[in-house]
């Protein structure tokens, strides 16, 4: 019989490490920041982040997990007994992130319906903002429930449930191999179509114009290490998880690659097809492109539905086929950041696979509810702040300073070398993970916390300390906690 917790193939770990890292932020987030920081001038930071960051602690991560070949928090613990409770922070966070996730999938779900009859009507920015999500800038929206929000978030983890309970290569093995094509054949077909529309070549020149003076600002350079963790989930333990389901033969080096450079591909190609639209609305509106470009729900949500609106019939086909592939994404990055906590949970408390993701798609269902509320995007953009810009930054320094320090990176030189068909490692690379890579995140981390005292006004420090203190709470518990099982104080070590 086959573990439940194990790739039926190799590919099937690839594709599942690319569903989870090509997502929502390709889509609506990356065409946005590199339009607002320098355009082709962008690109400089963005490869130097590549090159220095995602690449050298991809290897790393997947190196330490190979060896233990187990849940984040239980790698954690062998390496270090002490930090148990750290083990447990990184996949509360990650299921938090999972819970708003959720309700961004909700939206689009809802959109998606829509895009069949253009039902946002003629104003789509007072559709979402009023008729939708009927919007509260404050804490206080949270008393006015919204019932079609709260379905369609519902939904969302009855999907997560079906695909997540079952054995690892029959649902998400499963999904990754089908869905994860999918995804890339329906953005051909839509950036195809966007690059043959008129003026689709004035939203591309000022895409790529560069501004090389942006080079020197710190913001831009903050921009694409920032972007690169997003959209990789680096240090969000999806990766560290699924490696753990690999079998023994792979090639991690090599799938490390295929990873970073499927997610570069897709999220570049993706900005294409978003400003040669912006381009031909651009065209046709007579107002320029720069007044047009927005980010997040704003350029799903408003921007593209505004297009459909000018589009006409074509529009029917191609705003489905649009909001389906938002939806897509969502899901494949959704269920990498589900299973995080579930596996650690699975081997400290000797839960079944079927009864861990029953038990958290409960929780987390009934908890993302405060978002299907008048204050649910006012929450949403202070919870994916907390998560994002603070507590995946801090994990990332934390444990990228564990696995090249205590771990010892330089266990892992030999064993990749061994396995590796293109890249070889060496000093260069232990010199970026245990000491370049751990400087450049506390600088980013520390930039960003700046940042953020010095706008927050006094409701958003408090909601973000009600989240530290809910994140605290559940790690302790988790710690605490005895283990049901002794397979979780053994741990046979791959690499000697």
């Amino acid at each position: 019989m086959a573990n439940e917790n194990e790739w039926g193939s190799n590919l099937a770990f690839v594709l599942a490490m690319i569903g989870s890292a090509v997502g929502l932020g390709n889509i609506w987030r990356y065409p946005y920041v590199l339009y607002s920081n320098g355009g082709g001038a962008f690109y400089i930071p963005y490869l130097i982040a590549i090159l220095v960051l995602a690449i050298p602690l991809i290897i790393l991560e997947y190196g330490v997990v190979y060896n233990y070949k187990s849940s984040f928090t239980k790698a954690i613990v062998k390496i270090k007994p002490k930090l148990e409770f750290y083990g447990w922070i990184l996949p509360v966070v990650t299921f938090i992130m999972t819970i708003y996730y959720s309700t961004i999938l909700g939206w689009d779900g809802i959109y998606f319906i829509l895009s069949f009859f253009k039902g946002w009507g003629s104003d789509p920015n007072t559709f979402l903002t009023v008729s939708l999500l009927q919007s509260a800038d404050s804490i206080s929206g949270i008393l006015n429930f919204i019932p079609v929000i709260a379905i369609s978030m519902i939904f969302i983890w009855l999907i997560i449930w079906f695909i997540s309970h079952r054995n690892l290569d029959e649902g998400l093995g499963r999904v990754a191999r089908y869905f994860v094509p999918m995804l890339f054949v329906i953005m051909i077909v839509i950036v195809a179509f966007s690059l043959t529309l008129p003026g689709a070549s004035i939203g591309l020149a000022e895409l790529f114009d560069p501004d090389w003076s942006l080079l020197y600002n710190y913001s831009i350079w903050m921009a694409a290490f920032g972007q690169i963790f997003f959209s990789l989930s680096l240090g969000m333990g999806a990766g560290f998880t699924f490696a753990s389901y690999t079998k023994r033969d792979i090639d991690l080096i090599s799938s490390g690659l295929c990873v970073v450079l499927a997610n570069s591909l897709f999220e570049n190609f993706a900005a294409l097809g978003v400003f040669s639209i912006l381009g031909y609305m651009s065209l046709e509106s007579g107002v320029a492109v720069s007044k047009l470009v927005s980010q997040g729900t704003t350029l799903i949500f408003v921007a593209y539905p505004k297009v459909f609106n000018i589009l006409g019939g074509v529009a029917l086909i191609l705003g489905p086929l649009f909001f389906f592939t938002v939806y897509v994404a969502g899901v494949t990055s959704i269920l990498s950041s589900f299973e995080v906590l579930s596996i650690s949970i699975q081997d400290k408390f000797a839960f079944s696979r079927k009864k861990a993701t029953t038990a958290l798609c409960i929780v987390g269902g009934l908890a993302s509810m405060v978002f299907a509320t008048s204050a649910g995007g006012y929450l949403l953009s202070i919870a994916d702040i907390f998560v994002n810009n603070i507590m995946v930054l801090f994990s990332v320094i934390v444990q990228t300073i564990l696995f090249a320090w205590v771990f010892k990176a330089e266990r892992l030189v030999d064993f990749f070398n061994a396995k590796s068909r293109f890249l070889k490692l060496g000093r260069w690379w232990l010199i970026l993970v245990k000491y370049i890579c751990p400087i450049l995140l506390t600088v980013i981390w520390i930039g960003e916390l700046y940042n953020l005292i010095k706008m927050g006004s006094t409701e958003f420090v408090v909601i973000l300390g009600v989240l530290l203190a809910i994140l605290l709470i559940f790690a302790f518990i988790f710690t605490i906690r005895p283990a049901k099982t002794d397979e979780w104080f053994k741990t046979e070590e791959r690499i000697k």
